[in-house]
């Protein structure tokens, strides 16, 4: 992999990790249409670095937040920071779950099941068509709010499905405050990203050459910048109840899809 591709790859994973549009049906799409055999292959350890970039980005945009949550920890006492920090480990169960249990079945869909992937991207598109016109509010995310944006995150795990999408369009329709409903969507996933790094170290398969230090650097460059930037604009977006131009998007591209898949 040389400079270019990583950088271009970091600038994907940074968007698409924030923005929702799925970035894996996006990534399944082009297998499809491109082939697999023309995609740069990506190594474990350079897809660490994208994802701990990315990760990385959400803690610097929400720096202040995490901080309080932190002070509020070490107080040791049932404060709104430990209530908040149950709800996130709440909306984490249902995704790690899942992954645990049924990982063979999760690997299984994606290969190329190119009408799949367009069928979830239709149903992210109406996920943020309905989460757009959703009445606006100041409610707090709540213990049973936890429960479902958490299996909302687990649902899309599937190919087409967008995390972010699928995660502050059923905030949003539960009631929750736009704004709460997108820091809670990014800060939700931080340590499913950080677990995920921390069980592929354990694992002893990470492993790089001294070639691939400066492509590695560059792609975690690119993601962070980009991760930093998709994640202000997306908060803009929720807040101004800007998802249909995505779900517009999403609903365009999966109709081709699902045009593609039963002509091929």
């Amino acid at each position: 992999m040389d400079i270019l591709e990583a950088i271009i790859l970091g600038v994907i994973q940074g968007l698409t990790e924030f923005l929702p549009v799925s970035s894996s049906g996006h990534l399944e799409l082009a297998k499809v249409i491109l082939g697999d055999t023309s995609l740069p292959e990506e190594s474990l350890t350079f897809t660490v670095v994208l994802h701990f970039a990315t990760a990385l980005s959400t803690l610097v945009i929400f720096r202040k937040e995490i901080i309080e949550i932190f002070k509020g920890l070490f107080q040791f006492k049932w404060n709104n920071e430990c209530k908040f920090s149950l709800k996130i480990i709440i909306s984490m169960l249902p995704a790690v779950l899942i992954g645990l249990l049924f990982e063979k079945e999760l690997e299984s869909l994606f290969g190329g099941k190119i009408v799949l992937v367009g069928v979830m991207l239709l149903l992210t598109a109406l996920l943020l068509l309905l989460a757009d016109k959703a009445k606006n509010s100041k409610k707090e995310v709540s213990s049973s709010n936890a429960v479902l944006i958490g299996v909302a995150q687990a649902i899309a795990m599937l190919p087409g499905i967008s995390r972010s999408g699928a995660t502050i369009s059923t905030s949003v329709l539960l009631g929750v405050d736009r704004t709460r409903a997108a820091k809670f969507s990014f800060l939700m996933v931080v340590p499913l990203i950080f677990g995920k790094i921390g069980k592929d170290l354990l694992s002893g398969d990470l492993n790089f050459q001294s070639s691939e230090i400066v492509p590695i650097i560059a792609g975690f460059t690119a993601a962070f910048f980009a991760g930093l930037l998709a994640c202000k604009w997306m908060i803009s977006l929720v807040k101004k109840s800007k998802l249909s131009y995505f779900s517009i998007y999403c609903a365009a591209i999966g109709s081709i899809a699902i045009g593609y898949g039963l002509l091929n």
